[in-house]
């Protein structure tokens, strides 16, 4: 690929994603991606994603994809470079046959071989996406696929109780603070908690509790908690909540963090947060017997797919992979709260959304189905449909945010 390509891609990237870029401040970058950037209409996420579809993919590429389409599905494996980690390749908008015919390693995207900019993006692509070609997935990193792990069966686990790890209590930290409340006050009428009312109505899950309200927001589920239940079995594991992506500057993927109900006290390789200490990959990479993983794990978490961002890529995806796990979800970015997106989307906006709620009940609910990569797939594509439709319910920033990571591409 073209140095140029690639530097355009990062900067399309930069300019859609929900994450502080220069001088922004979070609430800043929250704003601009949901009212103003590329991803705020279907049009211009349209020609956004064509754009890097057209940077990332050669026209030989795309024909090649093409002449792949099958039913059922292929599934793609993705192994990105370090720099276009947080791309998300399934949404890519796939090039019209005259606009392949035109391409040139001469031109942009947003040209055609003669110079002239298309001024209809139906010129350049019907609309179609790489998900509706493949399933696409997220390749498990080399380094970690080829070392020595635990083998856990979906088979052999599929009818064990769950672990549903949602929202936990932050020592230290209030509800309204950067590491409180993911999902707001609890509330039996909430769309997400009436969701895991039916789970609980169906089958027992972990912890074991009364009512689906009282999973969230608990302040007993620490480290030591999650060691010791994990020793049971559970079928698979769902956690939402805050991530911290292990900083860019670093180098080390294993800063990576999620928060649970950690006192200081608990020991452990990350510096304290208040009176909190995050659960860092290196903490679980450390042992990975102490934490063994079922064979499913959703990390509904800000930034919590991103390992590729580094080229030791052993961030939690890799560590929950080590440590058992087959098949992980996670995001590729921070997603805003509801909160932040009815007040982003003003008028947009309808009351009763709640994009947030929608995402964690489609991961719970993919995971539990016989595939889950693909019933992950199949939401997306029905998210993009609506989008697609003209339907702004069905916001990219959370949808395009999912990725897949399966054991067994090599």
């Amino acid at each position: 690929m073209a140095e140029s390509h690639l530097n355009a891609a990062t900067v399309q990237l930069d300019q859609a994603l929900p994450v502080p870029y220069g001088e922004e401040s979070t609430e800043d970058a929250i704003g601009r991606a949901l009212t103003a950037g590329p991803l705020a209409s279907p049009d211009s996420e349209l020609r956004w994603s064509y754009q890097l579809g057209s940077l990332l993919l050669s026209a030989q590429a795309w024909i090649l994809l093409s002449e792949c389409v099958a039913d059922p599905r292929p599934m793609l494996f993705v192994t990105p470079t370090a720099r276009l980690a947080q791309i998300p390749f399934a949404m890519l908008a796939v090039p019209t046959a005259l606009s392949m015919a035109n391409a040139s390693v001469d031109t942009t995207p947003a040209e055609s071989s003669d110079g002239r900019e298309p001024s209809d993006i139906a010129e350049l692509t019907d609309g179609y996406r790489l998900m509706e070609i493949a399933d696409v997935v997220m390749a498990t990193p080399a380094n970690i696929v080829r070392a020595p792990r635990r083998m856990v069966s979906w088979e052999d686990r599929r009818h064990n109780p769950p672990m549903l790890i949602l929202d936990p209590r932050v020592p230290g930290q209030r509800p309204d603070s950067p590491l409180g409340s993911v999902l707001g006050r609890p509330s039996p009428t909430s769309p997400v908690a009436q969701h895991f009312a039916d789970v609980l109505a169906t089958e027992a899950v972990v912890p074991d509790v009364g009512s689906a309200v009282e999973l969230f927001r608990r302040s007993d589920i620490d480290r030591i908690w999650l060691s010791r239940t994990l020793q049971d079995e559970p079928s698979r594991l769902l956690f939402v909540g805050h991530a911290s992506a292990a900083p860019g500057d670093a180098g080390y993927a294993e800063r990576a963090a999620i928060h649970l109900a950690c006192e200081e006290s608990i020991p452990g390789y990350a510096d304290v947060v208040g009176t909190h200490r995050p659960f860092t990959a290196a903490d679980l990479l450390a042992d990975t017997s102490r934490w063994p993983m079922p064979p499913r794990v959703a990390l509904v978490a800000c930034a919590s797919g991103s390992d590729y961002r580094f080229d030791e890529a052993t961030g939690m995806v890799a560590a929950v992979i080590l440590a058992g796990a087959e098949v992980v979800t996670a995001t590729l970015w921070s997603l805003p709260t509801t909160a932040g997106y009815r007040r982003f989307r003003g008028e947009s906006a309808n009351v009763e959304t709640d994009l947030m709620a929608e995402l964690i009940v489609a991961v719970d609910t993919a995971h539990r189905a016989d595939d889950a990569a693909r019933s992950v797939g199949r939401w997306q594509r029905a998210q993009m449909r609506r989008w697609r439709d003209g339907d702004h319910g069905a916001h990219p920033i959370y949808w395009g945010a999912l990725v897949t990571y399966v054991v067994g591409a090599d």
